[in-house]
């Protein structure tokens, strides 16, 4: 017997988030331990009148390629693959990893090889949502393995994951039209503005987000989701910003990351824990020490972290700004093989705009 909340999740995802309608080609991919939740989606799915097909993934397998593949056989991406991307109407891709650390020991360099040869397929996902022809949602299903990463039982981490997807109200999708409609008008206050100043403890930084286009992440592209964000001018970030929560990227953890910017580039960097990683992360390429994410977390469910950047980066209370590639849908340009989220509470903590405190120890001033 399928869970009641997962149904309920399941329900959010096929009618809020992807919008399932008859005819529509749906690709349904995830983890063997998110089983019950692709089940149900695919059964919301057909009774939609939709065609969904499913596509099971096992982390073990891209360990072994990591491991053993030649650099060829890491920058490989099927024309199949690229295909499937530009004909099917909706995609939902269910993280469920029994094991966090996979692949945790193997050369970042490796790792970031397979982000370069994916780019093309991710940029297909990205172009069409862009256009409209396309829906595609990441979500979460909990495991042992994230239990267990985010210090909780199993049980204290589905109540959590559930609260944090609404689907403990009594009316969830309305509940997230509600947060679409309160994060819209932050993002029209923020698409008026030319300049942010982020100041709080060990942070004053600096970016340009004039001419940018502010995005409302409000539960479609991610769920759960609460959160605005754009990508800032590419020269323009100047000063400190102190991270005072984990970044996790490619299995690794670094903690109480320093970065200074000058003219949009890290010009230094320092770390309490995992200090090599990140040189060499900054290392991958040209738009790898310059942000292409700026960011406001804004799901007042979410209070701590677990080491989920899915559900990290959007903690009511936080801002996040990411390393490397931007999103081409807000006007950035900046391209890298590395898209790295890292978070940090503006409790206590200011934004400036235009000189104008427009958010204050947490919140944005209404």
């Amino acid at each position: 017997m399928t869970d009641p909340r997962v149904e309920k999740m399941a329900r959010v995802i096929a009618d809020y988030s992807l919008a399932l309608a008859p005819g529509q080609l749906v690709l349904l991919t995830g983890e063997p331990a998110g089983y019950p939740l692709l089940r149900a989606v695919y059964e919301l799915a057909i009774r939609a009148g939709a065609h969904p097909e499913v596509k099971t993934l096992y982390p073990e397998l891209d360990e072994i390629r990591l491991r053993e593949g030649n650099d060829a056989q890491l920058l490989f991406l099927s024309e199949a693959a690229l295909f499937e991307a530009g004909k099917i109407d909706a995609r939902l891709y269910v993280r469920a990893p029994d094991n966090v650390r996979t692949a945790a020991g193997v050369d970042p360099a490796r790792q970031v090889l397979v982000s370069r040869g994916r780019k093309p397929l991710l940029d297909r996902y990205m172009e069409r949502r862009v256009r409209g022809e396309l829906a595609s949602c990441l979500t979460q299903y909990p495991t042992d393995g994230l239990a267990q990463l985010a210090g909780m039982s199993l049980a204290e981490y589905e109540q959590f994951v559930f609260r944090a997807c609404f689907v403990d109200r009594d009316d969830p999708v309305g509940a997230w039209r509600e947060l679409s409609r309160r994060q819209q008008r932050y993002v029209d206050r923020l698409d008026r503005a030319r300049e942010l100043r982020f100041e709080a403890p060990d942070t004053d930084l600096t970016v340009s987000v004039a001419g940018r286009k502010w995005i409302n992440s409000d539960g479609k592209a991610n769920f759960p989701s609460g959160e605005v964000f754009t990508s800032p001018v590419e020269e323009s970030a100047r000063g400190i910003i102190r991270f005072d929560m984990p970044a996790l990227f490619h299995g690794q953890s670094v903690e109480g990351i320093l970065l200074e910017f000058r003219d949009g580039v890290v010009v230094s960097s320092r770390a309490e824990r995992g200090g090599e990683f990140l040189e060499r992360m900054l290392g991958t390429d040209q738009g790898a020490s310059r942000l292409g994410e700026v960011a406001f977390g804004l799901n007042y469910g979410i209070t701590r972290a677990t080491g989920s950047i899915l559900f990290d980066e959007k903690i009511g209370g936080t801002i996040h700004l990411a390393l490397g590639a931007c999103y081409p849908q807000t006007g950035g340009s900046n391209q890298s093989a590395i898209h790295w989220d890292m978070i940090r509470s503006m409790t206590p903590g200011r934004v400036f705009a235009d000189g104008e405190v427009i958010y204050e120890d947490g919140r944005f001033r209404e």
